[in-house]
């Protein structure tokens, strides 16, 4: 028996309203409204409709000229920033179809995606990645142009001769069952499937969104959100595309690493992540606090205390309803507010109320810790094929530990085998010239995610692992290793965690250390910060871990528990190829790689 749920659509799809016509929309109902915010020169620059819909017109007559038409490809390899935006408005203002490559990807990953999706024209950011392009052997004839070299410049040239009408006549071929792009999975494999985004999947999702109840803090006049997360990827480019529908504006960051300084002077009132993002900002104000002596260290831990159980107050977490916060509760609030709270806001810069959470599995303790100090993190579900969310929390249905209801006109059900199955005008119906991986992916109607899940009675969907990272030890037992890998996440020494133990008599993990939260262990606890490799070894560290283990399989039957584990001196990188580009692991190349040391475990 399926268990099923769904939510009527409260919206039309129609040929007039497809994200490929919002830029000139946006410039005749509000010309001057500041629609985006590129940084440059040290300091934030406004980019109003009106200049941006002209941008788009001379970029696309560029491509026109250059010899796009209707239905073309066109790949774009570039980090977050405004030109990805403006490009892949202009591949649809010439008719195109926009195939994103992550800048991370291979030369044979660039080599695949550019053959197999027949781009015409094969747009980079920088000379790095244009390099990485001679060592793709793309097919002959692709153009390559390199944005930081006036791509952008030399295709509004190559069009300045033609009529502005030639781009609205491209745009009149554009239906909403046209191709609108061909996003290639994450690449946890070497050849990944293209998968067909249509004008109606992108436009369902962004109507979906915006009849959400998160919608009036995410996409509405008036608010604001720095994007950085990888726009090749579909989480971040739709809620960019739902976001500049509704109203907001929205500033472009492509550097992880500094964004909290960005956040300081973009001062966006919603945040986009993964949970990793959520985690650091997390992990940096408690390291801060841990500076400061034991004092410190005991107000943080008090506060954090403090903060969850305001959140649980609330309700909402299926532990019951709402409840009024006595007189101590609440001098104790307003003491952390001002100690403890504010900081956390203000390394979100300062008037962030809402966060939304995707792309993995949010630690409910953290959710519950943001909700609590005044900023709720809305974490959501879906996949490249679902064109992002198809199920989110928001305002009003905030259920921590689940991913919220379905969008609406979209279903949810429940396989007997417990798989998540999706169906609505969101999710995707084939992949690019390979039926067969598309037979396999559908029951019926029906979208096979290959995740597995459960649904309350109220249609809030939590995943409880994936079908194909279950893990069988030799004794049979069937373990869902995400759980605990969430958890070993949220120690300050662990930057990320393997649970691994296939056929194996009993379960491990490996473990890697977080560079900071390393450095900093060694500097209180008179070791070497600079030999990683020595606390690796260390036995007093190892100790410090066990603890996290042990916290990480309390939650699990004794046969389901971490039993060893290896401690890894370098943590995992897209880099390196054992992250995909939104930080999850590639378990077959973390396993590979890795193979002596599990083995270690089991000698």
């Amino acid at each position: 028996m399926r268990h099923e749920f769904a939510v009527a659509k409260t919206y039309e799809l129609d040929d007039a309203g497809i994200l490929a016509r919002l830029p000139w929309r946006r410039a005749a109902d509000r010309p001057h409204h500041v629609s985006f915010e590129r940084f440059d020169g040290g300091e934030w620059h406004a980019i109003t409709a009106k200049n941006f819909a002209a941008a788009v017109t001379t970029t696309a007559k560029g491509l026109i000229a250059s010899g796009v038409r209707a239905g073309d490809r066109v790949a774009l390899m570039a980090g977050t920033r405004f030109e990805w935006v403006l490009l892949d408005c202009a591949i649809w203002g010439a008719g195109g179809v926009t195939v994103p490559i992550y800048p991370s990807s291979a030369p044979a990953q660039i080599e695949w995606i550019v053959a197999d999706s027949g781009a015409r024209i094969l747009l980079v950011e920088n000379a790095a990645n244009a390099r990485l392009t001679l060592d793709a052997h793309l097919p002959k004839g692709v153009e390559v142009l390199t944005i930081d070299e006036g791509a952008v410049d030399e295709l509004r040239r190559r069009g300045e001769d033609l009529p502005d009408a030639v781009v609205q006549e491209a745009l009149a071929t554009l239906t909403l069952d046209s191709p609108a792009s061909i996003v290639y999975t994450s690449g946890t494999t070497a050849r990944p499937k293209g998968c067909v985004l249509t004008h109606r999947n992108l436009l369902a999702e962004v109507r979906g969104i915006l009849s959400h109840p998160a919608a009036e803090k995410v996409a509405a006049y008036g608010q604001r959100t720095l994007m950085f997360l990888p726009l090749a990827h579909v989480l971040a480019r739709a809620v960019t595309y739902a976001a500049w529908e509704g109203g907001a504006t929205v500033g472009f960051w492509g550097d992880f690493g500094t964004v909290t300084d960005k956040f300081r002077t973009f001062r966006p009132t919603f945040v986009l992540g993964v949970p990793r993002v959520f985690e650091k900002v997390y992990e940096g104000v408690r390291a801060n606090a841990a500076k400061g002596g034991p004092a410190t260290a005991e107000i943080f831990r008090r506060a954090e205390q403090v903060a969850i159980s305001w959140s649980k107050n609330l309700g909402g977490d299926g532990l019951g309803d709402q409840r009024r916060p006595g007189p101590r509760h609440q001098a104790e609030y307003a003491l952390f507010d001002r100690l403890v709270y504010g900081k956390v806001r203000a390394a979100l810069g300062g008037q962030c109320a809402t966060g939304i959470s995707g792309g993995g599995a949010l630690n409910p303790r953290l959710a519950h810790f943001f909700r609590g100090l005044g900023v709720p993190l809305y974490e959501g579900y879906g996949l490249t094929e679902t064109c992002a969310a198809i199920t989110v929390n928001g305002p009003g249905c905030h259920r921590i530990g689940s991913v919220g209801i379905p969008l609406g006109g979209n279903s949810v059900r429940i396989a007997p085998s417990g798989e998540i199955e999706l169906s609505g005008d969101v999710v995707f119906h084939e992949y690019w010239k390979n039926p067969d991986a598309t037979d396999a992916a559908f029951d019926g109607e029906w979208f096979r995610t290959g995740d597995i899940g459960r649904l309350d009675k109220d249609g809030y969907l939590t995943i409880t692992g994936r079908m194909k990272e279950i893990i069988v030890t030799a004794g049979g037992k069937n373990v869902v290793p995400g759980p605990m890998e969430d958890i070993l996440r949220q120690h300050e020494l662990v930057g990320h965690a393997m649970v691994v133990g296939e056929g194996k008599p009993f379960i491990g993990a490996l473990i890697t250390l977080d560079e900071a939260g390393a450095r900093k262990w060694a500097q209180e606890n008179g070791r070497d910060p600079d030999d990683v490799t020595a606390l690796a070894a260390d036995p007093q560290l190892r100790a410090t871990l066990q603890e996290a283990v042990d916290e990480a399989s309390a939650g699990v039957s004794k046969a389901e528990g971490i039993k060893r584990f290896v401690v890894l001196p370098k943590d995992f990188s897209e880099e390196t190829g054992e992250l995909t580009a939104t930080l999850k692991l590639k378990r077959h190349v973390i396993g590979a790689a890795f193979a002596d040391e599990i083995e270690s475990m089991y000698s």
